[in-house]
Formats: C-alpha cells, structure tokens, sequence
C-alpha cells in the first residue's frame, strides 16, 4: 500500500484521500465567507482501522489552514478529531 494522499476536489467540495490511486475516503465540505464547514466524513469499508480517516482529517484541515481559512466542524468526525489533536484548536 502506498502512502495516502489528501487531495481537494473543490469542484465536488469535498477532500478526498486516494490509497494507490483509488478514493479510500472523503470529507465533504461547504466553503462560504473564509469558513469551511466540514459536513460529513467517510472512509470506504476496505479500507477501515488503517488510519485513513485521520490522515484524512489531517490533511483537509493542513490544507484549511495553508490557505488562511477557518474550520467549522459539523461532521462529528472532523469534530473529534481535533478535540484529540489541540494543535488544531486555532482553526475553530
């Protein structure tokens, strides 16, 4: 297995994380005023208790704030995760 990547697919809003050039997961999103909301979160069951979805959250939020924006998270996922990762706090 190759190194997961995380990729945004704005035209579909959504991040998604490709494990050797197949979508492993997704992270849904709304993009208005300098905020991104994340919506929903999903890992493909194949794919599950690798880690993917916090490589995934990772990176979306990496990316969030590479580009100056702030983090709603309203996907319970996205939302626990940073509750376990404080160095992620400052996006909220």
């Amino acid at each position: 297995m190759s190194e997961p990547v995380v990729v945004d697919r704005p035209e579909r809003s959504r991040f998604e994380i490709l494990v050797d050039d197949e979508v492993a997961g997704r992270a849904h999103y709304r993009l208005r005023d300098g905020v991104l909301a994340f919506t929903h979160t999903e890992v493909e069951d194949r794919f599950g208790g690798r880690g993917i979805g916090g490589a995934l959250a990772r990176g979306a939020l990496d990316a969030a704030r590479s580009r100056g924006l702030r983090v709603r998270p309203d996907c319970p996922f996205v939302k626990g995760w940073i509750d376990k990762h404080p160095e992620y706090q400052d996006l909220l």
